[in-house]
């Protein structure tokens, strides 16, 4: 193909384009709806809802000396209870209403891994302090893997 094939292609496609544009032009608003569609899916699938049950937002971190945060994603939920220890580290107890086959508290490079016990109870000791991320794979209802994460939250 030499120039002129190029031109003349470029030059078609622009009639095309402006043809397209009069009989059915892009909404306004499309892009803005499509970003709004596509943020939602991922929070769907990335973020879990984080609720605070009990005590301020700033608990662990602040003055107080627990808190207790609840996950969930519509399918599993996770119940957190982060409390200061006497060497300035933190435990986390947790409960989850799924079954649970690898528990794992992620802080950067950082990993604790928990064995879920009866009535999907679980418990880190010795945390750091800091911005955390709870990591499970879990069992649906069906027999089905799949992986529940939730958003970071700060202990």
């Amino acid at each position: 193909m030499d120039n002129e094939d190029f031109a003349a292609d470029a030059a078609l496609f622009a009639r095309m384009r402006a043809m397209w544009e009069g009989v059915d032009p892009v909404p306004a608003t499309l892009v803005d709806r499509m970003v709004a569609a596509v943020a939602v899916e991922d929070l769907t699938r990335e973020y879990a809802l984080l609720t605070l049950v009990e005590g301020s937002l700033a608990a662990v971190r602040g003055e107080a000396d627990t808190a207790t945060l609840q996950f969930s994603d519509g399918t599993t939920s996770v119940l957190l209870h982060a409390s200061a220890t006497e060497d300035g580290g933190r435990r986390v107890d947790g409960w989850v209403d799924a079954t649970a086959l690898a528990i794992r508290l992620v802080q950067g490079d950082r990993e604790w891994s928990a064995e879920p016990g009866e009535h999907g109870r679980f418990a880190f000791d010795d945390v750091t302090p800091g911005v955390a991320r709870l990591r499970m794979v879990v069992k649906d209802s069906t027999g089905e893997l799949r992986d529940f994460e939730t958003p970071q939250f700060e202990i």
